[in-house]
């Protein structure tokens, strides 16, 4: 257990769902031993736990043992409000937030008005009656699967995405979850088929407002790659858009030999120019070939740190974009980040050589992900291209709290602080540290950087708490610009003046 929980994280797990409802073990030994195995397990406690069981005693003994904030997986108002609100009490009384399945004493919610009337109850008891901060409130709105064959599942997909949209509408700050593989299960054992619903499912889900959901990394696609002519069946099958979808989808499967979409060991793309093989083999999170057409741009370049600020960030910018549109989910990102990862240290060592003599440092830059989040591969970059440029750089990792970094900050007396963050969650924790630092009364630029991070929030959001210099950097390439403008100081004011009209 201990393997395929380590394996998730390393897949690009965010949360860590651990269930031992079984007849055949004792749920409630095993889930307080496992959770204290964890607890000793560095590299899969850095994740939230999701404590999961249909058995009251088993959630409270994982509640009492567990490390930090987790998640209780799952309560209803199917046995009515009063039990509802006792676990929720329970549950509020340890710290937790929780799952609310759409399920009340009349049954499950299969339809987008029952999806809508039963979160809203819940949350109403939950908020007005237990005091539960809503910010802590999960729904899982029920996905179920669609192409069955039979007209009343044809709206499934569809009215959970529109009762997303109403919920996160509608009530203030909570999340919306689901078990993402249910939308599919009428192709079980069609992995290409399912890869491709997955991913269009989660492409529209994910814009209506889903912001959580149990899914296996292994089965999915990039939206971008499915091809077209499957694209559109499952589309239609998803938005049912049209009368013979189902029909259309399952004449597709039917041609498809085989768990995958017959794509077979396709390795035409090598033949293809460098810079294209590079920004494949990044978006793939395909690491077998990057040694060998790394070491070709090294050669074909002046400096060894040109095929990190050229070849790899057109790459890992394609990545960047595809992420932030929804077409490419945080798993497969986090594959990019260990091909990026491989192909900057064989870099680094010829970079090392010709630096040859050390120079006094032109600055000194403090590097950090927030509070809350595990991704450091932006970071990472942005301080391998600052370093080979000259600036000294404290690279304090990854899920740092704001106090470390203000301490920090003052104690190694930087010139500016570079802030990190991938998930959602961290544009919060950017904007409660800029408001720390100007408590303080600090006086150092603000760079701000990552996938989920905009111009738009940085000057809406983060700039408006902080009285210097804060300054969006869309990728690593910018960043000697920018932090070289800063730090000048005959070009810093004229910069932070135009910068801000």
């Amino acid at each position: 257990a201990l393997d395929i929980a380590r394996h998730q994280v390393d897949g690009g797990a965010q949360i860590i769902d651990i269930n031992f409802d079984d007849g055949l073990i004792d749920g409630k030994e095993a889930m307080i031993r496992f959770l204290n195995l964890i607890a000793a397990e560095p590299d899969i406690c850095r994740v939230p736990i999701m404590i999961d069981s249909s058995k009251w005693e088993i959630i409270e003994a994982g509640l009492q043992v567990v490390q930090g904030k987790c998640v209780v997986n799952s309560i209803s108002l199917k046995e009515g409000e009063e039990k509802f609100i006792w676990e929720a009490k329970q549950i509020k009384r340890y710290g937790a937030a929780v799952i609310v399945m759409a399920f009340d004493e009349v049954g499950q919610a299969d339809n987008y008005e029952r999806r809508i009337e039963i979160a809203k109850r819940s949350y109403d008891v939950l908020v007005n009656k237990v005091g539960f901060p809503s910010e802590d409130i999960i729904f899982d709105l029920n996905i179920f699967p669609v192409a069955t064959g039979m007209d009343e599942h044809r709206k499934n997909a569809i009215d959970f995405i529109e009762a997303t949209r109403w919920v996160r509408q509608n009530l203030e700050n909570v999340s919306v979850s689901g078990g993402v593989s249910n939308v599919s299960f009428s192709f079980r054992g069609n992995d290409g088929v399912r890869e491709a619903m997955h991913s269009v499912f989660l492409y529209h889900a994910i814009q209506a407002g889903m912001n959580m959901g149990i899914v296996n990394p292994a089965l999915l696609e990039i939206y971008d790659d499915i091809p077209k002519d499957l694209l559109e069946r499952v589309e239609d099958v998803i938005l049912d858009r049209r009368d013979d979808a189902t029909e259309r989808l399952l004449d597709f499967a039917e041609t498809v030999k085989g768990s995958k979409v017959e794509k077979g060991l396709d390795l035409t793309w090598r033949e293809n120019p460098l810079q294209d093989r590079i920004t494949h083999a990044l978006v793939k999170g395909i690491d077998a070939f990057i040694i060998e057409d790394i070491e070709q741009a090294r050669q074909e370049a002046e400096k060894p740190i040109e095929v990190i600020e050229g070849h790899l960030m057109i790459g890992m910018n394609v990545v960047g974009d595809l992420f932030g549109a929804g077409k490419m989910f945080l798993p497969q990102v986090v594959k990019s980040a260990r091909v990026m990862k491989k192909a900057v240290a064989y870099l680094n060592p010829f970079i090392e050589a010709e630096k040859g003599d050390k120079q006094e440092p032109v600055g000194k830059i403090l590097m950090a992900t927030v509070k809350g989040d595990v991704h450091d591969i932006g970071k990472n970059i942005v301080s391998v291209v600052l370093a080979c440029n000259n600036y000294e750089i404290v690279d304090l990792g990854v899920m740092v709290p704001p106090e470390k970094i203000i301490e920090t900050a003052i104690k190694e007396r930087v010139d500016a602080i570079g802030l990190s963050g991938l998930i959602t969650p961290s544009l919060d924790e950017m904007v409660y540290l800029a408001k720390e630092m100007q408590r303080h009364n600090l006086e150092l630029p603000l760079l701000i950087g990552g996938a989920t991070t905009s111009k738009a929030h940085t000057a809406v959001k983060i700039d408006t708490q902080y009285k210097n210099a804060v300054v969006h950097v869309n990728d690593a390439s910018r960043a000697v610009t920018v932090v070289g403008d800063l730090l000048n100081k005959k070009t810093s004011h004229n910069y932070v003046s135009k910068m801000k009209i």
